[in-house]
């Protein structure tokens, strides 16, 4: 592995369907303007709650993404 120098942005996804979801709204969303991200990991999930069921996750993440 080669050395490399990291930037990290954090990141909160959204979505009706799941985490899984989120988060890959989140990288691709983030992926139309940054070029180069390589990494993420999962710093906080949450929800919201309606008549007793989940509505909506939100994931927040760190990205990493190399210098040009």
């Amino acid at each position: 592995m080669s050395d490399h120098v990291y930037k990290i942005l954090e990141l909160t996804g959204s979505s009706t369907t799941g985490t899984d979801d989120a988060i890959r709204r989140a990288i691709a969303k983030a992926s139309e303007t940054v070029h180069n991200i390589h990494w993420f990991e999962v710093i906080e999930t949450r929800g919201h709650i309606e008549d007793g069921q989940i509505k909506h996750w939100q994931v927040t993440l760190k990205a990493g993404f190399t210098l040009d």
